[in-house]
């Protein structure tokens, strides 16, 4: 943490009250500059604020995974039923060596612990299409399910008539083993949805 704030104040520095205007000011610095006047230009802190810079994007990286494992820990206490026993839960970036992100004797589990804008996030309905479908398809007599922070962006995306060539292109192994399973029977999300929604409980988890 000292670090990291010790990081913020150096690019803060830097950036001053607005960043853009700082950067806008500096560019038109340096328009017609000579290799004497660029070097004049610098305060001595730029390299100060690259280093602070660079420690914030390593730090920034490491985000997403401690959101993912740490909302898992805050849920598991609400979602365990009296006699459910964690086998295993996968808390790091991806399931390494793991089908999912829980599993336990009587449910298997993935959480998505993003915040939807509703506008268009290909990226982030390729992925949760990628979890539902891999939930889907798992031969086994558990409960199925997929925990979202809310569920009307979801359900409002697998209700819609986006093309399945399109979410899975990116995804050679996943788009091979849905072809193997329904060839062309599919050609949008939700005529998929439609036929196996209910195999998966889709709950929110915001609370």
């Amino acid at each position: 943490m000292d670090i990291a704030a010790a990081a913020a104040t150096a690019l803060q520095k830097f950036a001053g009250a607005s960043l853009t205007a700082e950067l806008s000011r500096i560019e038109s610095s340096l328009k017609g500059a000579s290799k004497a006047a660029s070097l004049a230009s610098l305060s001595g802190e730029e390299k100060q604020a690259l280093t602070a810079a660079a420690s914030l994007k390593r730090i920034a990286a490491q985000v997403n995974t401690a959101i993912h494992a740490l909302g898992i820990m805050l849920c598991l206490p609400h979602l365990l039923e009296d006699g459910e026993i964690v086998e295993y839960v996968s808390l790091g970036a991806g399931n390494t060596g793991r089908a999912f992100d829980l599993e336990t004797n009587s449910r298997v589990a993935e959480f998505k612990f993003i915040h939807w804008q509703g506008t268009a996030e290909t990226i982030r309905q390729n992925s949760i299409f990628k979890d539902f479908f891999l939930l889907e398809d798992y031969q086994t007599s558990k409960r199925k399910y997929l925990y979202v922070l809310g569920i009307a962006h979801p359900l409002k995306y697998f209700n819609a008539r986006r093309a399945i060539a399109s979410v899975l292109s990116k995804d050679e192994a996943v788009r091979d083993q849905f072809r193997n399973r329904f060839g062309d029977r599919y050609t949008t999300v939700r005529e998929y949805f439609t036929d196996h929604g209910q195999a998966v409980f889709i709950e929110g988890v915001s609370r």
